[in-house]
């Protein structure tokens, strides 16, 4: 190759360099007119809270039928008759946003919880106490009221129901007190569940996020807010690439009905429910895993006055597919209470259609019953293949269990049992799709289970049902 050609070959290798970075370049979103147009609307959350702090002095004697000398002392001691040291007042710090032109402004409950004053400061400085319209701890979102004139800036909603993973989007806050700052990332997954958070179904996405940006608005690339930046995952405190927001579809449902009645209804269907794993789907005669398997009802509920069973698996409501169990809470967490839904279930191994009507999510939803105690001379059934042995329940069990049928693990030996967990004090109501009605019943149904194939058993443990599978091997 001669100089000519070796000099030609560099010129047209820089230019298609230079065309590929352009190229790139072109396709990396410019957020900078996001930027400008949203962020007035994004607003800075501070709170105070008094806290009275116990006096390490003296405490001040009741001076009533004290000779007046004494009386005299200790009223010059304790001029203000105060046994308690002054207040001092707990700040927290987050972020909001501007919804309505008159001047509601959405954040997190967290930001909010327990304060005694909030104030809201306004990207021109601005600042003033807002009052507290409402506040839903189970979606963790608040809504506030400042009084600041007409013509406020305001975000613009969007739908997250119409986000897909790999979308980019951006978040406005004030981590760590720096006020309106911006990062971006993209959208990991939608629907997520966290623990203890049944009823937001979250947005993940790599957005950093840190202490501060909580309550802030996510924007999508037209500038619309889908989503409520809540939470992050976190072993250090700060952000590791994990974060969650509250999708604006939830966040709005509950913003009106704060607006309208100070708090928040649910739906409710009163059973417990868990995944379909592989076993279990195997074991119930479906294809797939998929739906939410009823592991308890609970008894006077709406599932119950249904017709839900434990036992069915719920693979649609209201059309909608339940692909995970997690699913089932945020969709009915969403119909308004004593309205009407229909569920496409599976139970003995037929599809079939249900209609109940939905009932209102308690205020104390922690309602399973406490498991009763084994009576010590009941006659134990130890002849089954599973190595277990079992007893008859009491009446009284069945009453404090809310269980019909069923038998009571007293003890545990070698064996299939052992293997699975069982403990005694478990109590088993039914096994491979059969109802357990007494310990012989147990005894004739473990003779005759299958080998080599998926087994399912409904355990009753501290009050809480759940199913378990198995195999047995030839």
């Amino acid at each position: 190759m001669t100089s000519v050609q070796r000099w030609l070959f560099g010129i047209v290798g820089a230019w298609l360099m230079t065309w590929q970075a352009l190229a790139v370049a072109a396709q990396l979103p410019d957020f900078t007119q996001l930027v400008e147009e949203a962020s007035p609307a994004v607003v800075n959350i501070s709170t105070r809270q008094n806290v009275t702090r116990r006096a390490s002095g003296p405490m001040m004697p009741d001076l009533e039928g004290l000779p007046p000398i004494f009386r005299e002392f200790f009223e010059r001691s304790f001029p203000d008759g105060s046994q308690s040291a002054p207040q001092r007042q707990a700040q927290s710090l987050g972020s909001g946003f501007i919804v309505s032109k008159d001047g509601y402004v959405l954040t997190n409950n967290h930001v909010v919880a327990g304060a005694d004053e909030i104030f809201v400061r306004l990207s021109d400085r601005r600042e003033m106490e807002a009052e507290l319209i409402g506040a839903d701890p189970r979606s963790d979102l608040a809504l506030l009221k400042i009084e600041a004139g007409a013509d406020l800036p305001v975000v613009r909603m969007g739908k997250s129901a119409d986000l897909k993973a790999g979308e980019w989007v951006l978040a406005i806050g004030s981590p760590f007190g720096f006020e309106y700052s911006v990062t971006a990332g993209i959208v990991s997954a939608k629907g997520r569940s966290l623990p203890n958070e049944s009823y937001v179904p979250f947005i993940q996405t790599d957005v950093a996020i840190n202490p501060g940006n909580s309550g802030g608005p996510l924007f999508n690339l037209d500038g619309e807010v889908i989503g409520i930046n809540s939470q992050i995952f976190t072993r250090s405190g700060g952000f590791m690439g994990l974060s969650f927001a509250i999708p604006v579809d939830v966040a709005m449902d509950v913003v009106e009905q704060l607006k309208s009645d100070g708090t928040v209804r649910r739906g409710w269907l009163g059973v417990v429910i868990q995944e379909v794993n592989k076993d279990l789907a195997e074991s119930f005669g479906l294809e797939r895993p998929a739906g939410a398997l009823v592991a308890q009802v609970m008894p006077g509920g709406p599932g119950d006055e249904g017709g839900l069973k434990a036992g069915d698996v719920i693979l649609k409501l209201n059309g909608n597919d339940i692909i995970m169990s997690s699913d089932l809470p945020h969709a009915v967490g969403r119909l308004r209470p004593g309205s009407k839904a229909t569920m496409d279930i599976i139970r003995d191994r037929k599809r079939q259609k249900l209609e109940l009507e939905i009932g209102a999510l308690p205020d104390d939803d922690a309602l399973a019953a406490s498991p009763g105690t084994l009576s010590p001379n009941a006659p134990a059934a130890t002849d089954n293949r599973l190595g277990i042995a079992v007893v008859e329940l009491t009446d009284e069990q069945k009453k404090n269990m809310d269980v019909s049928t069923g038998v009571a693990v007293r003890e545990v030996r070698p064996g299939p049992g052992a293997m699975i967990g069982l403990r005694p004090g478990d109590v088993i109501t039914n096994l491979n799709n059969r109802v357990v009605e007494s310990a012989a019943d147990f005894a004739e149904i473990a003779s005759k289970l299958p080998v080599n194939r998926s087994i399912s058993m409904r355990v009753i443990r501290q009050g809480r049902a759940s199913y378990i599978t198995f195999r047995l091997a030839e």
